[in-house]
C-alpha cells in the first residue's frame, strides 16, 4: 500500500502534519537544516525538489508573504512572477485530489506590513487566481487549478487544526463579531485539480 505524504512548506526544524499523512516532509530556506526529510530551497527562486505528484497535502504557515510578485531577471532581460511560479510548484508536486493549506498575514491587518520581509499582500479574492475553469494567473504563465475548499479571515492559533468543532466556530464567531479582533490572517484550504 503506498504511503501519505505531506509537506510543510517553511518548515523551520520542526515541519507540521496538519493532516496525520504517513511520511512527513519539510522544506525551509536555512542553513540549520539535519533533517534528511527536510529539504533545502529558497521558494523565491527555486522549484520545489520533489518530483511530480508526490504529495497528499501541502502545508505553508506564514510563507506566501515572503515570495515576491515579480522579479527582474536582468541577464535574460525578462520578468518573473516568483508567486505565480511557487503556486505552479504547488500544484506540480501535489497528487490530484491533494489538499493545499496556506495560512497568512493579510492586508488590511497590520500584521501583513510589519515585517519588512513581507513583499507579498495576500486579500480575500487573491486565491482566486489559481481557482476554477480558467485562473486568472494562467495569462502569467500557471497552468494548474485548485477549488477552494474554503478560505477565510482567521485568528491564527486557532488555524492550526484543519478539521472544524463547535467550540472552534464559537470561539471564532465570537472573537469576529464580539471583540472585532484578531482576524489577521487569511486561511487558504484547495483542492488539487489535474
Amino acid at each position: 500500500m503506498n504511503k501519505t505524504k505531506h509537506l510543510d512548506m517553511g518548515c523551520g526544524r520542526c515541519p507540521r502534519n496538519l493532516f496525520g499523512q504517513d511520511e512527513l516532509y519539510g522544506l525551509d530556506i536555512g542553513d540549520y537544516i539535519t533533517n534528511e526529510n527536510i529539504r533545502r530551497a529558497n521558494l523565491s527562486t527555486d522549484k520545489i525538489p520533489f518530483e511530480d505528484n508526490y504529495f497528499d497535502s501541502i502545508s505553508a504557515f506564514d510563507v506566501l508573504e515572503h515570495i515576491p510578485r515579480q522579479a527582474i531577471d536582468y541577464t535574460k532581460q525578462e520578468t518573473r512572477f516568483p508567486f505565480i511560479e511557487l503556486m505552479q510548484e504547488v500544484w506540480r508536486v501535489s497528487k490530484p485530489g491533494a489538499t493545499f493549506y496556506a495560512l497568512t498575514p493579510a492586508y488590511p491587518a497590520p500584521e501583513a506590513f510589519q515585517d519588512p520581509t513581507h513583499v507579498n499582500f495576500i486579500t480575500e479574492m487573491t486565491h482566486s487566481y489559481f481557482c476554477g475553469e480558467d485562473p486568472h494567473a494562467a495569462r502569467y504563465g500557471f497552468s494548474g487549478r485548485f477549488e477552494v475548499i474554503r478560505t477565510g479571515r482567521v485568528v491564527p492559533k486557532d488555524a492550526y487544526d484543519p478539521g472544524e468543532s463547535l467550540r472552534k466556530t464559537i470561539r471564532l464567531w465570537h472573537r469576529k463579531y464580539l471583540k472585532k479582533s484578531g482576524l489577521t490572517h487569511l486561511l487558504w484550504v484547495l483542492k488539487v485539480v489535474k
